[in-house]
């Protein structure tokens, strides 16, 4: 698999499809590897007319990992941002957005597609706000703004995904991976548990670094609301999300779509927080179609 610097680090990615077709960059989640973007999705956008690259982001998968610096804790930040501090963290938001810009420019792509999941929907925000040059339409799947009066996450949903097995063990890893997976995922899109623990055990081997999480959960909490800096997107933006979202819920669809200006909204019943492969096509017409039109437009 490729690797090259980007933003000043060391970023693996894979591209698919004609490098002449139009480039969709996509931006994965929270201590989740590129992997984690569906192949099908992948070929089902390539089909369509794009040449698709997924990067791991940094401090995960085989991209390059911040070892040895302390974030702080997930309590204490939290508690910092309510008393109008800023926590002091390894890196931000920002960087990481940088980070696909800096992609991007190895590659010598001009201007990109840009859709991001979870995490990766804050960081192709700020790809937005920050980087409006480079971004020729904006995809923010599951994501939100970060406002701090938002529905939070469903208990049991938080407290499976920072729960961190307290052994390295391949088969507590992998058993606590397929648990997160169904806890927060697609109540009408079941995975078929076969599947499941092949692709778990998969990332595993790829790449097993929970160090990182704790960093980035910690970017997450210190950039904190977007709202204000979301109103200077200018790129045409599509808001997906899931209305059985457990991990974040559907009113933060809701909110991102109604402070970007002009975004469109498109919501799909029985999606929790993953990219079920039921929904490939849908997914990948609303997400294809989006950019057509931001270009045609």
């Amino acid at each position: 698999m490729p690797e090259t610097t980007a933003n000043g680090l060391m970023i693996h990615y894979d591209t698919h499809g004609d490098p002449a077709d139009p480039a969709m960059l996509l931006v994965m989640g929270l201590g989740a590897q590129m992997t984690l973007w569906p192949v099908e999705l992948v070929e089902a956008l390539v089909a369509r007319g794009f040449h698709v690259i997924r990067y791991d982001n940094r401090d995960v998968g085989l991209s390059q990992k911040f070892h040895g610096l302390r974030p702080p804790g997930v309590v204490r930040a939290m508690l910092m941002k309510r008393l109008g501090l800023t926590p002091r963290v390894p890196y931000s938001l920002a960087d990481m957005a940088s980070d696909g810009i800096g992609l991007l420019d190895a590659l010598e792509i001009e201007r990109a597609h840009v859709v991001g999941a979870s995490m990766g929907g804050m960081i192709v925000q700020h790809m937005g706000f920050s980087h409006p040059e480079r971004v020729a339409s904006l995809t923010s799947i599951m994501s939100t703004t970060g406002h701090a009066k938002l529905p939070p996450a469903e208990k049991e949903a938080m407290r499976v995904l920072l729960k961190r097995p307290d052994t390295d063990d391949e088969n507590v890893v992998v058993a606590h991976g397929m648990r997160i997976a169904r806890t927060i995922g697609s109540p009408a899109y079941p995975y078929d548990e076969e599947q499941l623990k092949m692709r778990v055990t998969r990332d595993f081997h790829r790449s097993y670094y929970p160090e990182g999480v704790g960093r980035q959960m910690a970017a997450i909490i210190a950039d904190g609301c977007r709202r204000d800096r979301l109103a200077a997107v200018s790129a045409p933006t599509l808001v997906v999300h899931g209305e059985d979202d457990p991990l974040v819920k559907v009113a933060c669809g809701h909110d991102t779509a109604a402070h970007i200006p002009g975004a469109n909204l498109k919501l799909f019943p029985g999606m929790g927080h993953n990219l079920p492969l039921d929904l490939v096509e849908p997914m990948a017409d609303v997400i294809a179609g989006h950019a057509r039109q931001a270009v045609a437009g």
